[in-house]
């Protein structure tokens, strides 16, 4: 299904909504390489394919969208066994644009924006107006997500230091702040140095291992201490991290001590 509605360019300030439309492409669509006089961003609801822009060319999936600045040449085709479902809207700024626009961005929360758009549909009169609303709110988001990269790591870290020993997962703290696996992933390891995952493991292991050492904690009591219900894999986790098992962990401490 493919839909386009031009819309008249009402020469609002700052933003004004120049086209709107959203299409289920057939395999292999493409478009490009082409130059666009207006901005452009397109999100994809489902499947994936390429976009290039410049010497850059990103893979594109599902809750991503892509930016077409004017004047910029660029070209995009879907995945031929997985063609992407998306949503676009141009406009036209009439000076800076409220939030920098990066070439690709995994962003689900804007995902009810661009979906609520196609209500455009039901406003005959104001559906410029309606559009322009739109557009701020994606706006309003990506200036609110440019401000959290640092509160989501702090939020990660909160987590993992008062519920490591509930077991709990990178998955469920990604899912708790309502971010992508992947996302998420990259941007704790950009402030940490670590992915979370290894830091997670790493704080596990060194309060595990301070429990043995200095609390004269059993093996069995550090592990559940620290989210492990299961023995066998504690001592495997302990050693990959360490390089030895709890016992001899806990003998070269006893050693080092005397």
């Amino acid at each position: 299904m493919y839909h386009m509605s031009i819309i008249p360019d009402m020469g609002y300030k700052d933003l004004s909504p120049v086209q709107f439309g959203y299409e289920d492409c057939a395999p292999s669509h493409f478009f490009g390489p082409a130059v666009r006089t207006h901005w452009l961003i397109h999100y994809v609801v489902s499947g994936s394919g390429i976009f290039r822009i410049g010497d850059k060319e990103y893979t594109v999936g599902k809750d991503d969208f892509f930016v077409i600045p004017p004047y910029v040449e660029t070209y995009y085709q879907a995945n031929e066994n997985n063609p992407w479902n998306y949503i676009w809207i141009g406009f036209t700024a009439s000076d800076a644009l409220p939030a920098p626009l990066p070439d690709v961005m995994h962003c689900p929360e804007a995902r009810s924006i661009f979906t609520a758009m196609k209500d455009c549909e039901k406003h005959e009169a104001s559906r410029s107006a309606f559009l322009t609303a739109k557009l701020w709110e994606f706006f309003t988001l990506l200036l609110r997500t440019s401000e959290q990269p640092g509160g989501y790591v702090e939020a990660a870290l909160t987590c993992i230091h008062s519920e490591y020993m509930n077991g709990i997962t990178v998955e469920e703290i990604a899912q708790r702040l309502n971010l992508d696996r992947t996302y998420f992933s990259t941007l704790f390891k950009k402030q940490v140095g670590v992915s979370p995952k290894q830091y997670l493991l790493a704080y596990r292991m060194q309060l595990a291992a301070k429990l043995m050492c200095e609390n004269q904690s059993s093996v069995t009591v550090a592990a559940y201490s620290v989210g492990y219900s299961d023995i066998f894999t504690f001592s495997k986790m302990f050693k990959q991290h360490h390089g030895m098992t709890p016992s001899e962990y806990i003998k070269k401490s006893k050693e080092a001590g005397q």
